[in-house]
């Protein structure tokens, strides 16, 4: 039955997604904001389908923590979904990306027309540059930054270190970050065509204020997340797979 229901819903996705983007080439035109609501109108509709077809709920946990306007949010990777989320929970968010995505017709267009933080991996010191330029952009904008530390998805259970973006960002940007920890890797695993039934949790925690060094602070941050996930997928699997 998961199969099925998993099978059904990336069909439905992929229409979705090409209905969506059709819909929205005329607002390119136009101003960003068009765009910008077409992404929380598309994350709605994934929402939808997760639940009616998957059976596979969302929730969300720490929104006293959640911050408004500007921000920096790190948050842990494990599925497809935390690049979809943001766009529902936030407002207008910037996130940080791998450059070549922009080179992906209709949806490159699309993250360039809503200024998301694009970083040539292979641009070290030149990249992380012009990374902070855009995301002192973007705070200036009072739009929420959103990185994921580690680079790229983690596979459940692994710990993979967290790159030095994120640091870059809190020392140089003089911002408080907001860790977020999950368990979406679980029910959504990377590089799977399968959704289990069941509920991911993306849980906001306290933010780490500015003023520690470079060491402290990754520490602090890595340790935060890792530790919040691990609760939340030994819950995850306790309630759904035991």
């Amino acid at each position: 039955m998961t199969r099925i229901r998993s099978f059904s819903f990336f069909l439905c996705f992929f229409i979705w997604s090409v209905i969506m983007n059709l819909a929205f080439l005329p607002m390119l035109a136009f101003d960003r904001r068009w765009i910008v609501r077409g992404q929380t109108i598309w994350t709605n509709g994934i929402i939808v389908l997760l639940r009616n077809l998957c059976a596979l709920e969302i929730e969300i946990r720490g929104k006293e923590y959640l911050p408004d306007g500007a921000a920096i949010i790190a948050c842990k990777h494990q599925s497809a979904f935390e690049t979809m989320i943001f766009h529902r929970i936030t407002e207008d968010p910037a996130v940080i990306l791998k450059k070549e995505l922009l080179n992906i017709p209709v949806y490159g267009w699309y993250c360039r027309k809503t200024k998301m933080i694009a970083v040539d991996r292979k641009g070290h010191a030149a990249a992380l540059k012009s990374m902070l330029s855009q995301s002192k952009t973007a705070l200036k904008d009072n739009r929420p930054i959103i990185i994921f530390p580690e680079g790229t998805r983690s596979e459940l259970d692994k710990d993979l270190p967290f790159q030095p973006g994120i640091a870059a960002l809190y020392s140089k940007l003089d911002h408080p970050v907001t860790p977020v920890a999950l368990n979406t890797g679980l029910f959504w695993p990377r590089k799977s065509f399968l959704c289990r039934p069941g509920k991911m949790v993306i849980e906001f925690l306290p933010p780490i204020e500015p003023g520690l060094n470079r060491k402290l602070f990754m520490t602090e941050l890595k340790a935060r997340i890792e530790e919040k996930t691990k609760e939340l997928v030994a819950e995850g699997r306790s309630t759904y797979f035991s």
